[in-house]
């Protein structure tokens, strides 16, 4: 039985992560740390996406910033593999409260690294970081190797851990990975996101709940994968025994438009009538164009995105009840 750690496991990662893992090898005991005390939903996304024992899944409410909570919990669970998954679910939650942020975000995971080095416990570690610490080239193009920059506490707690990782990887010899994940959506994406506001927006519109919906650009252009793949790679770089830091997206651009586009038309409606851009909804310094450079994921485990955008946002718009 292999023992596997994965903290936010209720949120929109963990819920495939954890579907994934457990078709992998039935002979998986998944111990998964949430902040929500009522884990009836997230068994119930579980089985939308297809038939899986949840037998070996159990769920625990437990403050992971309390670091002798979490020296019980390494010892008790002695996981084979971590995955890092917690976080503020978005950079505008982590808006609210800044220091909070930045302070339980490190705090986590310095708690669960020291943990696991106190018990000689140098398991397989995968820590979630994304495009939100880097800025990337005149082209807006992403790699492992681009410049650092963070303009929110989201992504300066994310850098944080990113570095930290690697520190550790050099200084134990560690399998620690930082996957730098870019925007991955899916139907469990809850109403804060864009992706999530666009369909909801459109459906509400469409219905005469709404008159018109508002964005903070037409020409932004951001990387946007499905949850699904993005999760297929975490887990090859996780049984790969993966080290350093691993750049995770499509490699395409697209633009709000074209989200615009594809929503609207599954409605027969069209969106200049009804879409209002408000340059205030826009956050300070954030890039016009972000692309990620995924050629190293590729080139050392063959890994790529299997669904289209258009795919993407069609699965997004069909499975919308099932958004939170």
């Amino acid at each position: 039985m292999e023992n596997i750690l994965i903290t936010g496991i209720t949120g929109q990662d963990g819920i495939f992560l954890t579907h994934k893992l457990i078709n992998k090898n039935k002979n998986t005991l998944i111990i998964g740390i949430s902040r929500q005390k009522n884990s009836s939903q997230f068994y119930q996304k579980l089985k939308s996406l297809g038939n899986i024992n949840v037998q070996n899944i159990h769920i625990l409410n437990q403050d992971l910033t309390n670091k002798r909570s979490v020296d019980l919990l390494i010892k008790d669970v002695k996981p084979n593999r971590v995955f890092n998954l917690s976080g503020p679910s978005s950079v505008y939650e982590s808006l609210v409260d800044p220091e909070k942020t930045v302070y339980a975000v490190t705090k986590i995971f310095d708690n669960l690294t020291s943990a696991l080095i106190e018990n000689n416990n140098f398991c397989n570690f995968y820590q979630a970081s994304s495009s939100e610490i880097f800025c990337g080239d005149e082209n807006g193009v992403i790699d492992e190797n681009s410049s650092e920059q963070f303009n929110s506490p989201y992504a300066e707690s994310k850098l944080i851990n990113h570095k930290k990782s690697l520190t550790l990887a050099n200084q134990f010899s560690w399998k620690i990975v930082s996957g730098i994940m870019f925007n991955h959506e899916s139907e469990f994406r809850g109403s804060n996101y864009l992706t999530s506001k666009i369909i909801t927006g459109v459906k509400n519109i469409h219905s005469k709940k709404m008159d018109s919906l508002k964005v903070g650009s037409l020409d932004y252009i951001r990387d946007w994968s499905f949850a699904g793949d993005v999760m297929n790679a975490v887990i090859d770089l996780s049984y790969n025994n993966a080290t350093g830091s691993y750049v995770i997206g499509s490699g395409a651009g697209h633009s709000i438009k074209e989200i615009l586009d594809i929503v609207f038309n599954h409605y027969n409606l069209n969106w200049e009538k009804y879409v209002h851009v408000d340059k205030k909804l826009l956050r300070k310094g954030d890039a016009k164009v972000k692309i990620s450079n995924p050629a190293k994921i590729y080139q050392d485990f063959g890994w790529k995105t299997q669904t289209t955008f258009n795919d993407l946002i069609k699965r997004c718009i069909e499975k919308n009840k099932l958004i939170d």
